[in-house]
């Protein structure tokens, strides 16, 4: 059955979020049996392979000189930072928790475009900003009960997340996005690598752990092709609020396979900030902003952890 254009969009980018949210859960999964700096290390060798087979097979290698530039070194350590923060708290809070803080990312940019670009934001965007990191805090629930610290590492994640994705928009357009793609995939990899002793040494692989962390790499590669996919296909800023199918999918996965139930206050807070979120961007499309929110942040929100 064919798809027109106008459905096939929004298809292919809830079918990236899905992949990167099947990547995070089978991730979690393996923590009981690894630690973080080995799963890092292990999808890191899986996801650095399928890329550079698809660098091959598309013929994108590029320079690897332009790797040095400044904002490309600014947006590959951001990367490791926002890895190791959101697997962290990963490993530790259910993922539809994380999930949530992760959804408050693109009002993040925002604001940070405007504090370090100059970017004009008016005050119906500062409100829909400040909103929902409101938004945040209910679900962080700082000094309540059902706080945890580990929840302050996925804000961390977030903060990461916004320098990186400001860095990546001043990365001139002659440099291939598969490079870059794949130096942030070896620099993670290596990273795990370095945290493996320290967090507790190698653990005996098994043919589930390691056929989990394989499929987490392919999970992660097609949800890129997908959205690469969805982008060519339709507009971006009608595509944008498909992106918070991600968030449907990490309480679906939470609950099915964790078995982990949101409770009312981690509810409340994720509508807020996907409403919020969701008004940021009519209002960039209401004043015709040159670049959109929804076109300023990474695929999946989240760390790629490639």
């Amino acid at each position: 059955m064919a798809f027109s254009p106008i459905l096939r969009g929004p298809l292919f980018m809830s079918i990236a979020m899905a992949g990167f949210t099947i990547n995070d859960a089978l991730v979690k999964l393996v923590s009981v049996s690894m630690n973080m700096g080995q799963a890092m290390l292990l999808r890191g060798i899986f996801a650095t392979a399928l890329l550079v087979l698809l660098m091959f097979r598309n013929g994108t290698f590029g320079q690897p000189a332009l790797l040095k530039q400044k904002s490309v070194v600014i947006r590959v350590v951001c990367e490791v930072g926002a890895t190791i923060t959101f697997l962290l708290a990963l490993f530790n809070l259910p993922i539809a928790n994380v999930h949530a803080v992760l959804q408050a990312l693109p009002l993040g940019v925002t604001m940070g475009a405007a504090l370090v670009f100059s970017e004009p934001v008016g005050w119906r965007r500062w409100s829909a900003i400040f909103a929902g990191f409101l938004g945040v805090l209910i679900i962080v629930r700082p000094g309540f009960a059902g706080f945890s610290m580990w929840s302050l590492l996925a804000v961390a994640t977030v903060g990461f997340c916004i320098v990186r994705d400001l860095a990546t928009r001043r990365i001139p357009a002659n440099t291939p996005t598969a490079l870059v793609s794949a130096a942030t995939s070896f620099a993670v990899m290596a990273c795990g690598g370095i945290l493996v002793l320290p967090l507790g040494g190698w653990a005996p692989l098994t043919l589930s752990s390691t056929a989990s962390l394989f499929a987490a790499a392919v999970a992660l590669v097609v949800a890129y092709q997908f959205i690469i996919t969805a982008l060519r296909t339709g507009d971006i800023s009608f595509l944008a609020p498909f992106r918070y199918t991600g968030l449907l999918w990490a309480i679906a996965l939470g609950f099915f396979v964790f078995g982990d139930v949101p409770d009312g206050m981690m509810l409340l807070g994720a509508a807020i900030v996907v409403a919020s979120g969701l008004y940021a961007l009519y209002r960039e499309q209401v004043v015709g902003r040159r670049k959109l929110i929804a076109e300023s942040t990474g695929p999946g929100m989240a760390p790629e952890g490639t």
